[in-house]
């Protein structure tokens, strides 16, 4: 994790930070919460070792990327964000590979942008319509986190206390059997311990009712989704459950391919990256 591996550009006006392996068909790898892009490096590694060039950036926000100058972390900002990097690294379509929020901004732009994406591979959220409109009596209260960052002051008063621990123990209870060391966790603790970075990562969800109810926001993040998808899931996610990931082949007109890691959680990627990255491989040879 050194300094002279991260990449920056002023891009879609942030300074937009971002991790590179290899060479060859781009892979655009996007972490979600809690995480950074330091989580994806032994799956950029595994990538780049299979003849592509792998990229990670660090979601608007999160440091070493910069702050939203405007505030602004609603679904057409971090799509905008993905395109413009895809310009910026000279290639005309790019694969994709989402984790959580990454998985919802991946969706969104492919509905945006399909021609710029060969295939995505969208892990551990199901299609936002399918999350909004249908969830599982379960899984309104896996999703109990969302509901209360939305209380005024209460994450910025509670997830700081203690070096973090209510964010270790939410990935303790997402990923069961994960167990990050310290040194791993560090990353994290560092972006949403910056200035600034605490609030961001919560401007990603307090931005969500407002999208859900402005009609242009909406419109693109229910849209079916017209890029072939594979789909990953844990089985053990104690974050959305595995019965979210049923019922959604219509949002998906160009085929989706749903693949359970059993026995794995939310956060697969850190878990088992030599499975994982062979089910991204996989579909993006198929």
């Amino acid at each position: 994790m050194h300094a002279e591996s991260i990449r920056t550009r002023t891009l879609n006006g942030i300074d937009l930070a971002w991790l590179e392996r290899g060479e060859g068909p781009l892979v655009v790898c996007l972490h979600g919460f809690p995480d950074t892009a330091w989580t994806f490096v032994p799956v950029l590694d595994r990538l780049a070792a299979a003849g592509y060039r792998a990229v990670a950036p660090f979601l608007r926000g999160y440091a070493p990327s910069g702050l939203a100058p405007d505030s602004d972390y609603r679904l057409p900002a971090l799509a905008g964000d993905l395109l413009t990097l895809i310009d910026a690294l000279d290639v005309e379509r790019a694969h994709v590979v989402g984790h959580d929020w990454g998985d919802v901004i991946a969706q969104f732009a492919a509905s945006l942008a399909p021609r710029r994406f060969g295939r995505l591979v969208l892990c551990a959220v199901p299609h936002l319509k399918r999350f909004v409109l249908r969830p599982s009596l379960r899984q309104l209260q896996r999703s109990h986190y969302i509901y209360k960052f939305q209380i005024p002051g209460w994450a910025e008063r509670r997830l700081p206390h203690d070096d973090f621990r209510w964010v270790t123990d939410l990935i303790n209870q997402w990923s069961p059997d994960w167990h990050p060391s310290p040194a791993a966790l560090a990353p994290l603790k560092a972006a949403l311990g910056t200035p600034g970075g605490l609030q961001a990562a919560l401007a990603y969800y307090r931005a969500l009712p407002g999208a859900v109810l402005t009609p242009a926001i909406r419109r693109v993040a229910f849209a079916p989704v017209p890029v072939p998808t594979r789909m990953i899931f844990g089985g053990r996610d104690g974050c959305i459950g595995p019965e979210m990931f049923s019922g959604q082949d219509a949002l998906f007109p160009l085929g989706l391919d749903l693949c359970e890691m059993p026995g794995h959680g939310h956060f697969m990627q850190a878990e088992d990256p030599d499975a994982f990255t062979a089910h991204v491989i996989d579909w993006l040879r198929a």
